[in-house]
C-alpha cells in the first residue's frame, strides 16, 4: 500500500484516477476503505481526466497546500477544428471551425506562444468561485465566461511539448495533437487547448488529459484504486487476527 509516513501520523496515499470519476468519488472510496477520520486530495482531477491523484489522511493532510502548490505535469490530446461549451467532452459539440490552413509549424509556433508566464482565463465550467458560487453552475443555465465574469490569472507553462499531429483521413476536417504541458498551480489545461484552438484562428477541445506528476511524485508509483482497497482489506484482515 502507497504510504509516506506512518499510518498514526497519517498517509500520503498516490492514486490513478479512473476516466469518469470525480475527485471526491476518490476520496470517498479510500476513506472507508482505510477508515480514516480526516483525509482530502492535493489538486482536483476533472471527471474526464486520469492520473496522479494525492490524498493525504490525519496529520498530513496539513500537507496539502504544499502539495498543491507544486509544479505538475499532463499528457493528453486535443482536436482541432470542433469546440464544446466545456473545452472537453462533457458537453456536446456547439461549433466547428476550418482547419484546412493549419501546417504543422503553426501547431509549434502555437505552443511556444503559450509558454512562458501567461495570462489565461479559467473554463467556465469550473470550480472557480465568482461571486460566491462555482462557475460552473451558471455555465450549466448557459453562461459564457463573459456572461459569468471570469477573470484572467497568471500562471506559467514551463513546458508545452508537441508529442504528435495527426491528419486523420477519415475526418479531415479535424487535427488531432497530442501533447506534454508541465505547469505551475491553478493552470487550466482545458484554458490552454481553448486559448490553442484561438491562436490557430480555429477551435479546439481537449479529448484525453492525464496527470503524470505533481513535484517529485509520479503516476508510475500510484495505485489503482481497486488494488488500494483490497490491500487495505488485506491489512486489517491481518490486524484483526493478530
Amino acid at each position: 500500500m502507497q504510504n509516506h509516513t506512518t499510518p498514526n501520523h497519517g498517509q500520503v496515499i498516490l492514486i490513478n484516477k479512473p476516466l469518469r470519476w470525480t475527485s471526491f468519488d476518490v476520496v470517498k472510496k479510500i476513506k472507508f476503505a482505510i477508515r480514516a477520520g480526516k483525509i482530502g486530495h492535493a489538486g482536483t482531477l476533472d471527471p474526464l481526466a486520469t492520473g496522479l491523484l494525492i490524498l493525504c489522511t490525519e496529520r498530513m493532510t496539513k500537507q496539502i497546500d504544499t502539495y498543491q502548490g507544486q509544479e505538475k505535469e499532463y499528457t493528453g490530446m486535443l482536436v482541432l477544428g470542433k469546440t464544446t461549451p466545456s473545452v472537453d467532452l462533457e458537453t456536446t459539440f456547439d461549433a466547428e471551425f476550418p482547419t484546412a490552413h493549419i501546417t504543422e509549424d503553426m501547431i509549434q509556433g502555437a505552443a511556444q506562444a503559450l509558454t512562458g508566464t501567461i495570462e489565461q482565463i479559467p473554463p467556465v465550467y469550473s470550480a472557480v468561485k465568482v461571486d460566491g458560487k462555482r462557475a460552473y453552475h451558471k455555465a450549466r443555465k448557459g453562461k459564457t465566461e463573459a456572461d459569468v465574469g471570469m477573470k484572467s490569472r497568471t500562471v506559467t507553462v514551463s513546458e508545452f511539448e508537441i508529442t504528435r499531429i495527426d491528419f486523420p483521413a477519415d475526418a479531415p476536417e479535424t487535427i488531432v495533437v497530442g501533447f506534454r504541458i508541465v505547469c505551475s498551480k491553478g493552470t487550466y489545461v482545458r484554458s490552454l487547448v481553448r486559448d490553442f484552438g484561438t491562436a490557430l484562428q480555429s477551435g479546439a477541445y481537449l479529448a484525453e488529459l492525464c496527470r503524470t506528476r505533481i513535484g517529485d511524485f509520479r503516476l508510475e508509483d500510484a495505485q489503482s484504486v481497486e488494488d488500494f482497497v483490497n490491500e487495505a482489506k488485506k491489512q486489517q484482515a491481518n490486524e484483526s487476527v493478530a
